[in-house]
């Protein structure tokens, strides 16, 4: 039976999909165009044309050393994107075996494993962070790196959940009586059934690992100068609010409009993978 057939949504069909799924790549196609074109150098400074309002020439206007407040969102999503991917990237190379791990083995192996998660959820996200970063020294790499370790307990107990309800299905004992390790059956028949939950993780942590890079580069324990980045515009933009509203303003815009599609996006595809959640909303 088809999925239309059986009353489940294309996930093409649902709004929420699509506006999230619109706004998500409007943002990746402005980074990987300003890694080969921007109306200016982001990083190139003209004190004459400071603090100028939008206008056909600069589109958005211009920061207080004269660059291109548009160039400069654009990079910027550059390396929102960047950390972003690589500290998600890490979140699941680290937590997804060690998740599976635990949920195959039980006993002392899953205590260890939980008991660590618990210590490091016992630190906010944003204030580990900024203790990795204090402790390492600022940079967009350092962002990475505390990020990332952040988001392997956050994968690890997600999948340990998961896996733990589907080690007591019936195809799992299949496998057992098939003489396949624990091993083996997490890689051919757990982890697979895994990959919808796993996918709406990655894009609720996606959005949150651009805001957690914003907030970094807001303090100052981000991406350094000349590295554009949408927190540091943001904070260099608050002295300045009164004078020039759109140096706040439009960072701020695409920081929202980014992480709103990515949570869109998420709940879109949650929503198609688990149809009763819809016909919950539609009730």
């Amino acid at each position: 039976m088809s999925r239309e057939s059986s009353g489940a949504p294309e996930v093409g069909r649902s709004l929420t999909f699509r506006l999230g799924a619109g706004l998500t790549l409007l943002f990746i196609f402005t980074a990987f165009l300003s890694l080969f074109w921007t109306p200016f150098d982001p990083a190139a400074m003209a004190i004459a044309d400071k603090l100028q309002t939008p206008s056909l020439r600069h589109w958005l206007g211009t920061d207080h050393l004269g660059r291109d407040v548009l160039s400069s969102i654009m990079a910027g999503a550059q390396t929102s994107l960047g950390v972003a991917l690589v500290a998600v990237s890490v979140g699941l190379l680290g937590g997804v075996p060690l998740g599976l791990w635990a949920a195959a083995r039980h006993g002392w192996v899953d205590e260890i494993v939980m008991r660590t998660n618990d210590l490091i959820f016992a630190f906010p996200a944003l204030l580990l962070a900024i203790l990795i970063t204090a402790a390492l020294g600022p940079g967009a790499m350092n962002a990475v790196t505390a990020i990332g370790i952040f988001n392997i307990p956050v994968f690890a107990r997600v999948t340990r959940a998961a896996a733990l309800a589907l080690w007591q299905r019936d195809f799992i004992l299949a496998a057992r009586v098939a003489a396949k390790g624990d091993v083996r059956i997490s890689v051919e028949h757990v982890l697979p059934n895994l990959l919808g939950t796993l996918i709406v993780q990655a894009t609720i942590q996606f959005s949150l690992g651009i805001l957690a890079e914003a907030g970094l580069s807001y303090v100052g324990l981000g991406a350094q100068p000349p590295t554009p980045s949408w927190g540091r515009m943001l904070s260099e933009a608050q002295t300045l609010t009164v004078l020039a509203p759109n140096l706040a303003l439009f960072p701020g815009l695409a920081l929202t409009m980014t992480v709103l599609g990515l949570n869109l996006l998420g709940d879109g595809v949650r929503d198609w993978l688990d149809p009763r959640l819809r016909e919950t909303r539609r009730s």
